[in-house]
């Protein structure tokens, strides 16, 4: 968008004025994202919603081409809820309690030489972004996603696993559906299932279900899992480097998280006490100096970068990418 399109807008929505342009943004916004509102009352709650956003979106982005900032912001599909409605019903990760885990569970390789940068999606470990919806199943994505990598390099076939089939059935394991899970117990709840379905053969539905899971449908498998070190960084590449994807838990949090568009993500806000979401770190790399972690989220493709995000690596644990990570052993 031009920069003074951006500035006469801005001064719009500031003032609180109607303008055809923000009504035929508004209005665009609606038919792509297919939003039917049920009455006035809240239609006029869901616009002012997304106004707040369009100004936080703008705002943000006028600093980021003035150099402050290394990321954009956008008006994705989430762009009608408030952070508050984001928080409560997409990121759905429990906390882990610590001392259900004993310390140095993964073992690093010794003298491992570690690559400059790493890409598992050029590898094929890692199935395409899926749309959790408003279930807060991030949970289930997030371990699949590193179980999926494995049974790649085992099987040298990647076959997307159903996180439906751990909404519905792994609730005696610990874990809520739609209400939220722990990575640590999906994994449990495939290691004494001694399997999951494919996705294929259990689709994802957005919602709590009766559970369906049948031998014929099973995709994949796991022994155990290991558990890194709280909060190192260094362990995590290495994970990464030399395993594969790995499941994290983040602060996702921010409204400036939920409308991330692209670039390198280093919100100095993004508190790493405060972890919410679980994600897939399917790599690592350098863009102009800047250190970053790759990973998937699992919000669709229209947010972020087609469904990723690039976050600042080795800035004192940013967002708590290393507070909780976990990998699968076959």
């Amino acid at each position: 968008m031009h920069i003074l399109c951006v500035v006469l807008l801005l001064a719009f929505l500031v003032l609180g004025h109607s303008s055809s342009p923000l009504n035929k943004m508004w209005e665009e916004w609606k038919i792509k994202h297919h939003r039917v509102y049920d009455n006035q009352t809240e239609i006029i709650f869901r616009r002012a919603v997304w106004q707040k956003n369009l100004v936080l979106v703008l705002r943000h982005n006028q600093e980021a081409s003035a150099g402050k900032h290394n990321f954009t912001l956008g008006l994705n599909h989430l762009a009608d809820m408030t952070a508050e409605e984001i928080n409560e019903k997409m990121n759905g990760l429990k906390l882990e309690e610590p001392a259900n885990f004993t310390n140095g569970t993964f073992k690093e390789v010794s003298g491992l030489s570690m690559p400059q940068d790493v890409d598992w999606r050029k590898n094929g470990l890692v199935s395409p972004v899926q749309n959790q919806g408003l279930c807060g199943s991030c949970w289930a994505f997030s371990s699949l996603g590193a179980l999926e990598g494995q049974m790649k390099k085992r099987a040298g076939v990647l076959v997307p696993l159903s996180p439906q089939n751990l909404v519905d059935c792994s609730t005696s394991d610990g874990n809520h559906g739609c209400k939220g899970g722990y990575i640590s117990k999906a994994f449990k709840y495939v290691i004494r299932n001694e399997g999951v379905d494919s996705e294929r053969f259990y689709p994802y539905e957005h919602q709590n279900g009766k559970c369906r899971y049948s031998v014929k449908g099973k995709a994949g498998y796991c022994s155990n899992f290991h558990i890194l070190p709280r909060g190192d960084e260094r362990a995590l590449q290495a994970a990464v480097a030399s395993v594969g994807p790995v499941a994290v838990a983040v602060n996702a949090m921010l409204p400036s998280f939920h409308n991330y568009r692209g670039g390198l993500y280093n919100a100095p806000g993004c508190n790493p006490r405060f972890i919410n979401h679980a994600v897939l770190v399917v790599g690592y790399g350098t863009d102009r100096g800047q250190d970053y972690w790759l990973v998937k989220n699992s919000w669709g493709t229209e947010w972020g970068e087609e469904g990723f995000i690039r976050l600042a690596r080795n800035k004192r644990n940013l967002c708590g990418i290393a507070s909780f990570a976990i990998y699968p052993t076959l």
